[in-house]
């Protein structure tokens, strides 16, 4: 009789999870600038192939998983991307767009011939490489559970609001029936007002007799999420603009998620202002801007224009202080130094248009310079909005949980 031998299977790290390795490249992969150089960033760079394998033989080396044998091997290749790691890299890159996290950059194929699917050896810096929207939808929920853990329980679909109506889940309370409200009758207090009239022929109906239950209104909401891509998200010593990008796509799958009857865009802002997709948010870059905040404000506004939804707010994300504007003749106007009075009329004339459209706009600072916390407090006052003075590393937990709890309160 032919035996057959057992051994234990010993996984390798081919055999890594492609959710996994996601997790692990995460911070690369929402990188935004400041690890490469704060004091000269390129708003137009994009990770290349050649990025994409430098970060994830650095993930597999942080998280111990790369062998010494492997690791000399590849430091004695004249080329590490030649040696056996670096053919693990490429395995695992290909494995990445084969899932669905990344594809190929510039409208090609995946799978084309150089420069084409991620795996492909390429010229250095040739091709580029995109992420999907399961990729951006796997990073929002990431950073959704890091940020808010058992908080992120929200009621389905529905923002509370300070006005009630007739429906289906009371609040215990009813009154008159009135004209168009939902038929939610109180059935207990409609007999008592018929039966005051008395029974001697019956219990007979009237309109006047009719109590509904009242219930709380909920509401669908458009919001639109203003980043600031400007110079000072990185120029500082710290990172500001990840933590913002990151919170912006814990946002989207919150939205996606947990309020299907929302709308959620994203505009960044700088020298002037843009509509990103977020998938194109997701690798934008800081560059040598300014803070066009009222630039920022118009385009917003235009966006909630078209948003037909009974609820419309604007989300700001910054650290400084308004410093250049659109011009009529379409000239940007630029003073660093110092709250220009021109500068802070237009901005301030935005706020103002935001306020007669219904708009509500809550900012969230990233700076505690006096001046900075005068002006976002106004800004609060004139929207009845609400403002936040944060860090990067908190800035998550205040925005996410201020989108649930949709309350009003002030904190400094």
């Amino acid at each position: 009789m032919k035996a057959v031998r057992y051994s234990k299977y010993e996984a390798t790290l081919e055999d890594l999870d492609t959710a996994d390795l996601m997790a692990m490249l995460q911070d690369q992969l929402l990188a935004s600038g400041f690890e490469r150089d704060p004091y000269d960033p390129d708003p137009d760079a994009r990770p290349t192939l050649d990025d994409l394998y430098e970060m994830i033989a650095e993930a597999l080396l942080d998280a111990g998983l790369v062998g010494e044998d492997l690791l000399d091997a590849a430091m004695r290749s004249d080329d590490w991307r030649e040696s056996e790691l670096g053919r693990i890299v490429r395995s695992l890159a290909e494995r990445l767009e084969r899932d669905g996290y990344l594809r190929p950059g510039d409208g090609e194929a995946p799978g084309a011939p150089a420069p084409g699917g991620v795996g492909e050896a390429q010229e250095p810096g040739a091709a580029r490489f995109e992420l999907t929207d399961k990729s951006i939808d796997f990073l929002g929920y990431r950073t959704l559970k890091d940020v808010l853990g058992a908080a992120g329980a929200a009621s389905m679909g529905a923002h509370q609001t300070d006005a009630v109506t007739t429906g289906v889940e009371t609040t215990g309370a009813s009154r008159p029936y009135a004209f168009g409200d939902a038929l939610n009758l109180d059935v207990t207090e409609t007999f008592k007002q018929a039966a005051r009239r008395g029974l001697e022929h019956g219990l007979v109906l009237e309109e006047g007799d009719l109590w509904v239950h009242e219930s709380e209104l909920t509401s669908s909401c458009a919001t639109v999420v203003l980043l600031d891509c400007s110079h000072s998200m990185i120029l500082y010593g710290e990172d500001r603009f990840t933590p913002a990008k990151r919170v912006a796509l814990a946002l989207a799958h919150m939205v996606r998620t947990q309020f299907p009857g929302d709308t959620v865009r994203f505009v960044l802002f700088h020298d002037s202002a843009e509509e990103v997709p977020i998938h194109r948010l997701a690798t934008s870059q800081v560059g040598p801007y300014h803070t066009n905040t009222a630039e920022g404000l118009r385009l917003a506004q235009k966006i909630l224009a078209r948003q037909r939804k009974e609820m419309k707010q604007i989300v700001m994300i910054t650290d400084g202080k308004p410093s250049a504007i659109t011009l009529p003749g379409g000239r940007i106007y630029k003073n660093a130094y110092g709250l220009d009075p021109l500068v802070l009329g237009e901005t301030l004339r935005e706020v103002g248009a935001c306020r007669r459209s219904g708009i509500q706009v809550n900012t969230f600072m990233l700076a505690r310079d006096p001046e900075l916390i005068a002006f976002v407090q106004r800004v609060a006052r004139m929207t009845r909005g609400k403002a936040y003075f944060t860090t990067p590393g908190t800035i998550g937990r205040y925005v996410l949980q201020d989108f649930q709890a949709r309350r009003t309160k002030m904190v400094n």
